[in-house]
């Protein structure tokens, strides 16, 4: 009579299992617990590298298939959790005490709603079980606390610390909270740089998985600001199909390249308009062009995201379409780029040469 199935078993086969992101197989990967076995019941839990994976059921049903091979497997209690891995910190770069990943959103040019890319990425990835900040680093042109739906004052802990606003369960800290009202900043670069250091190094993020960076449109000094100081998880590049945004694009994915920043990929936004009358989709400025300037780049995209007048309503109102969920019209396409950025997240950390260390 030959033995049930034991952990040793159990484990050799889900060294069989490959993370499709990561290509490694989970028991490497470290993203296997807790394996228990009870006559032919089997139970384990997998730690995913980010509550939006985009591929849990891919993984579940090749865990499925590899413990059926197992003899004597009868039944499986499949659970999971997620823990995300803290960004590589380059040398020379202090870490934002408590944030895991800074995710900077970035565009060549403005108009293309990077702003708008921004709000509903934080708020898809938190929707989604990550705990998310969003920093509006365009100084400038500070749309965000509109967008939230917001214009709470942030609070001082003492002289030097500032506690951040929470809008739709994101925590938000802006210029235009401090600054309210039709006042223009004229500022240099150097009270730029002064503020940024404040947002950055003064605000109390607490424990975050992502810090998301709505960066000004360009590359001016914001972003050197940004970048010389901390560590960037990496950069998503927002665009519309139009040649004069594809133009600018360019210069924002070579700042990033000459400044050793991972660019995770390009968002096609304003992509189409779909009709609602016969259901087809109208280019109304171009499309495709930022998937193929992503294929010339060598840089993955990560997705369009259709024209809705739900999304310009959202962010008007304060309401944003991710903040509806991921079935809701107009947001389908924002959680799947959400899961794409969470994803190249995983990917860019996890296959970086240095050890990756978790905050406890």
């Amino acid at each position: 009579m030959s033995g049930g199935p034991t952990e040793a078993s159990v484990t050799d086969a889900l060294r069989t299992v490959i993370d499709p992101e990561l290509h490694k197989d989970l028991v490497t990967l470290g993203m296997v617990k807790n394996v228990q076995v009870h006559g032919g019941e089997v139970s384990l839990l997998v730690t995913l590298t980010t509550p939006a994976c985009p591929l849990r059921e891919t993984i579940e049903r090749d865990v499925r298939a590899a413990l059926a091979k197992v003899p004597g497997v009868t039944g499986v209690d499949l659970k999971f959790d997620a823990s995300v891995p803290m960004g590589v910190r380059p040398q020379g770069k202090a870490p934002i005490e408590g944030v895991k990943n800074l995710i900077a959103v970035a565009s060549g040019k403005g108009g293309v709603g990077k702003t708008t890319v921004a709000v509903n990425l934080a708020i898809a990835l938190k929707n989604m079980g990550a705990s998310v900040g969003l920093l509006d680093a365009d100084v400038y042109g500070p749309n965000v606390p509109v967008m939230l739906g917001t214009a709470e004052q942030p609070k001082m802990l003492d002289e030097k610390t500032i506690i951040p606003v929470q809008a739709h369960g994101v925590k938000m800290i802006s210029m235009g909270l401090l600054n309210p009202g039709d006042k223009p900043l004229v500022w240099r670069g150097p009270m730029l740089h002064s503020v940024m250091q404040q947002f950055l190094r003064n605000v109390r993020w607490g424990q975050l998985d992502y810090l998301i960076a709505d960066l000004p449109p360009g590359t001016g000094d914001v972003q050197l600001s940004l970048i010389q100081t901390v560590a960037v998880s990496g950069a998503v590049v927002v665009t519309t199909p139009s040649v004069v945004a594809l133009a600018d694009v360019r210069k924002a994915i070579e700042m990033f390249r000459q400044v050793h920043v991972d660019i995770l990929g390009v968002v096609e936004n304003m992509s189409y308009f779909g009709c609602p009358h016969c259901g087809g989709k109208i280019d109304v400025f171009g499309h495709g062009e930022g998937q193929e300037m992503a294929a010339k780049f060598e840089i993955p995209f990560l997705g369009e995201i259709e024209i809705d007048p739900k999304i310009r309503i959202g962010g008007d109102t304060g309401k944003p379409v991710a903040s509806l969920g991921p079935d809701a019209p107009g947001a389908k396409s924002i959680y799947a780029m959400a899961r794409q950025v969470a994803a190249r997240i995983s990917v860019v950390n996890l296959s970086a040469p240095a050890p990756v260390v978790q905050i406890l």
